[in-house]
């Protein structure tokens, strides 16, 4: 049957319900529908939609998150397609518009997190499994919150996420958002993700300086070349995954960030 819904950039798009055949063109969003149970129901997935390793590696994949294969989508005949908004190059999504159902999410923070996943859960008919995924969510996010405020976690921040040029997650971005769950203050005032030089990061004096492990994938070499350059500042690798995956990552973030506000108490 037809059935109408509404996306998160507010446009109304119909159905085959539920639906059949779903392309995912983000990987924390793909990784929601398989823990959702949508195994059969997913036909293609970008090349960085790594979880889980063994539907990647069976899966048609229609691109990167940026630069997506047309033809092969059409090919696939989907009847919905799941993307978002800053992941997506718009250009691309508005051909795909004209031609199939799109369904976008706008995620910047946890509670739009939440939201998104009960919206999918409605959207392809797993709304049990979608209410059961944001409780834990929210009740493991509600510790966190409680603990940072009694282990007195108030440090400054700085999240880097490229290098060549250095680029930092600034508030409106759910990086900025997970860090202040954690009781983190981002130094960083400009919006979205602004260009750096290490002069300018070391002004900015930091008590953490966290290396992401996407989308540069930071080593142990950056660690040190970092720290020799703010040797008050705590240096550290994070799992990227786990601060910027909005879908059912976020229930494993929550242990993974427990176990990292018990290295900064």
């Amino acid at each position: 049957m037809q059935r109408s819904f509404t996306d998160q950039l507010n446009r109304d798009i119909e159905i085959n319900y539920p639906p059949r055949r779903i392309i995912s063109l983000v990987p924390s969003q793909t990784e929601l529908l398989f823990d959702l149970g949508l195994d059969a129901e997913v036909v293609g997935i970008t090349k960085f939609c790594i979880h889980p390793i063994d539907k990647f590696a069976s899966l048609a994949k229609v691109g990167g998150t940026k630069k997506l294969n047309l033809e092969l989508i059409r090919e696939l005949r989907p009847d919905l397609i799941i993307g978002n908004k800053e992941e997506n190059e718009r250009g691309q999504i508005e051909v795909l518009m004209a031609e199939f159902p799109v369904w976008m999410s706008d995620i910047y923070t946890l509670e739009d997190a939440c939201k998104t996943i009960v919206q999918i859960g409605e959207l392809v008919n797993r709304e049990p499994e979608a209410a059961y995924l944001v409780h834990l969510i929210s009740a493991g996010f509600n510790d966190l919150q409680t603990l940072a405020l009694q282990h007195g976690i108030d440090k400054s921040v700085a999240y880097l996420i490229w290098r060549e040029p250095y680029m930092l997650a600034g508030p409106h971005t759910f990086i900025d958002r997970m860090l202040t769950l954690n009781g983190l203050r981002n130094v960083v005032k400009q919006s979205r993700y602004p260009e750096i030089d290490l002069e300018g990061l070391t002004s900015l004096k930091p008590d953490l300086v966290f290396l992401s492990s996407e989308p540069y994938p930071f080593r142990e070499k950056h660690v040190e070349e970092i720290s020799a350059a703010i040797p008050a500042a705590k240096v550290m690798l994070v799992d990227g995954e786990m601060f910027s995956w909005y879908g059912s990552r976020l229930v494993k973030a929550v242990q993974y960030l427990f176990q990292l506000q018990q290295e900064l108490y």
